[in-house]
């Protein structure tokens, strides 16, 4: 049996979550820096042709999500090996990415335009990009996993990913309040500074993470489970992560959160990426505006503590609509204060956006912090233990629907007619740049809200859902199910009760 520190669970308090949730320090600042700084540092700053820049964070991010949808699996059976079994399965890919991190991220932001020329430096970016986005799957997908090895219990998952979306708040606000400040004082190398700066800050705090977690505690049983798997070739092996990956969609919760999940994020993308664009070119603000307006993300740690303690007495459903009905109105108000030729219309958009940034913190607390529930669903129909089946396709598919709304975003301002290089737009073109930043995100967080008012999991039900997997477990015959438990499950598995808890692990 495998020992160390990997595998020796303690205590889970706040302290215990605050060192989980340390890794989304980088985890929610680098989700920032994707969607509302690297577009526009490419855009404005670099004047790379915005479809261009679109498809470099498209490419990305559909390598990342190719890579990322094989990594799961990977994990979820690296403790075959040496290094899995005496660093852990999770754990030792957390520390190598942790490693690469601190050597590729500040790359990205050193002036490749300076060395390789105007027009050269695409491919430079393209493949530092590249490095980064996989590295970063390479920390997240095991250590996403983590809150359900370390417990089954909900309210100590969520002091877990309650911390952890608190502290994802935080890099979100430290991220722009770093480049705002930089760009107010007029630094030319603002964005090196920042990278340098958010490099230091994330490798320690996901250092410090690495060190505080665990992963589930090796028992005989569970050896003998993963040991007794089937050794496959590569091409085996690919057909099995493929067919894995695609039963998970026979989970309703999961296909519920995951639509809702990939709608609102997207929708959440959409408006990072362009809020830079309509603040300083169809609004005529100053250059440092948008990132003034962004570190008031600041306003997403209170509404994303608040939401801990709403998690637990109201559910999931209660935040999703709290969440899109204020950044539906936040986005009426942007659009609005424009086509209305507000004069000096600052203070009003830093109204506006800390609506935005306190319904964020919310949007972006709740379905991670679902998450960890739903391998549970998934183990009432298959007996199976796939946590890292599941952060895998999340993150395959929420990276791809990421890198289509950067390069929908950045086609469509190339069909209106805007040109990065050129010093000024006209008229028509800053109205399309108005209703872009404006349609698609309320579309999106609307669809999301529809899905969001039929998601069922919550702690009652996960409660119920628990009890009846634990009588299963000690032996306790499926025709004793209770109709409380028998409906509970059906509704959040989506199957007959009589086809749950197979026989034969499947």
């Amino acid at each position: 049996m495998a020992q160390g520190w990997q595998y020796s669970p303690k205590e889970i308090n706040v302290k215990r979550g605050i060192g989980y949730g340390l890794t989304d320090l980088m985890g929610g600042g680098w989700n920032n820096i994707v969607s509302g700084v690297i577009f526009a540092y490419l855009t404005l700053t670099v004047h790379m042709d915005p479809g261009m820049a679109g498809a470099l964070t498209g490419i990305g991010r559909i390598v990342d999500a190719i890579f990322s949808l094989f990594f799961g699996s990977i994990t979820d059976n690296f403790y075959r090996s040496k290094l899995g079994k005496k660093f852990g399965r999770r754990h030792f890919f957390m520390v190598v990415g942790i490693i690469g991190f601190a050597v590729v991220f500040p790359m990205f932001w050193v002036p490749a335009t300076a060395i390789f020329g105007p027009g050269k430096d695409f491919l430079y970016y393209l493949i530092v990009y590249c490095l980064m986005e996989v590295i970063i799957a390479m920390i997240l997908i095991p250590w996403e996993t983590l809150p359900t090895e370390m417990t089954e219990d909900y309210t100590k998952r969520t002091i877990l990913s309650g911390s952890r979306m608190v502290i994802s708040a935080i890099g979100t606000t430290i991220v722009f309040f770093v480049l705002a400040i930089l760009q107010t004082l007029k630094d030319p190398n603002a964005y090196l500074i920042a990278g340098v700066l958010w490099t230091i800050l994330f490798v320690v705090a996901m250092t410090i993470s690495w060190r505080t977690t665990w992963e589930r505690e090796l028992d005989e049983k569970f050896i003998a489970e993963l040991d007794a798997r089937p050794k496959l070739s590569i091409g085996q092996y690919l057909a099995k992560t493929v067919k894995d990956y695609a039963s998970t969609f026979k989970n309703k919760s999961f296909r519920k959160h995951l639509a809702v999940y990939l709608l609102s994020f997207t929708g959440k993308d959409f408006y990072a990426t362009l809020l830079p664009t309509f603040i300083v070119v169809a609004a005529g603000s100053a250059a440092n505006v948008p990132w003034v307006l962004n570190s008031l993300a600041l306003f997403g740690i209170f509404s994303t503590l608040a939401a801990a303690k709403l998690m637990i007495s109201k559910g999931p459903r209660f935040l999703f609509e709290l969440a899109y009905s204020g950044i539906i109105l936040a986005l009426v108000g942007y659009v609005a204060t424009y086509f209305l030729h507000v004069s000096n219309p600052f203070i009003i958009f830093v109204i506006i956006t800390i609506v935005y940034q306190a319904s964020r913190g919310i949007l972006e607390f709740t379905p991670w912090n679902v998450f960890p529930f739903i391998p549970d669903v998934d183990r009432m129909i298959t007996r199976e233990d796939r946590a890292g089946t599941y952060a895998a396709v999340m993150t395959f598919f929420r990276k791809s629907t990421g890198a289509a709304a950067a390069w929908i975003a950045g086609l469509a301002l190339e069909a209106i007619g805007y040109n990065a290089t050129a010093t000024t737009q006209t008229g028509a073109v800053k109205d399309g740049i108005a209703l872009i930043f404006f349609i698609g995100p309320v579309v999106l967080i609307a669809l999301a809200l529809v899905v969001a008012l039929t998601f069922r999991l919550n702690k009652q039900t996960h409660e119920v859902l628990k009890t009846e997997m634990h009588r299963l477990e000690a032996g306790g015959a499926k025709a004793d199910v209770t109709p409380e438990a028998k409906q509970v499950t059906e509704a959040l598995t989506g199957h007959p009760y009589e086809e749950l808890w197979p026989d034969k692990l499947l």
